[in-house]
């Protein structure tokens, strides 16, 4: 009977060590505001389409870009477009790249995490131009934060 009990909790130990999901990796200079829990509340689903007339790729009226459409793994210029940005002349807006299958987290930015805003054009509130790199292929998640607060996550698949 020993034997049998002993058995079935191994089961159950290795089955349940089989269930848990694979940790995200966080690098060491990742911004301290950012959290583990921003990457696993992400909604993989809700993919950023093309909306107005700029070709802006993004989540209607919150945040997109000009630029992703034509994604790439070579750096590139994207041009961030942010609504409801009362003040967006004075915000930083920080950029955390998440890789779907691997699990880990880059900086795109070519110069690091975060980049000041600039003021309204396109009918956005705020914008800034950045060089980007994407460092591998694959579905990502592009989580943004301004002034160190978490605002939209934008969902790319980028292959080439």
């Amino acid at each position: 009977m020993r034997r049998c009990i002993l058995f079935l909790t191994v089961i159950l130990l290795l089955a349940g060590c089989a269930n848990n999901e694979k940790v995200v990796a966080l690098p060491d200079d990742l911004p301290d505001f950012v959290q583990e829990n921003d990457f696993k509340s992400i909604d993989w689903d809700k993919k950023a389409v093309e909306f107005g007339d700029r070709g802006i790729i993004g989540n209607a009226n919150k945040s997109g870009v000009i630029g992703a459409d034509m994604p790439s793994l070579n750096t590139q210029k994207w041009m961030w477009h942010l609504w409801g940005i009362e003040e967006g002349r004075d915000s930083k807006l920080t950029i955390i790249g998440y890789h779907k299958e691997s699990k880990t987290v880059h900086p795109i930015l070519v110069d690091g995490w975060t980049i000041g805003l600039g003021g309204p054009v396109n009918g956005a509130d705020a914008h800034t131009p950045s060089s980007v790199k994407i460092p591998k292929p694959g579905e990502w998640a592009i989580l943004l934060y301004i002034n160190e607060s978490y605002f939209d996550t934008l969902i790319y698949d980028i292959n080439e």
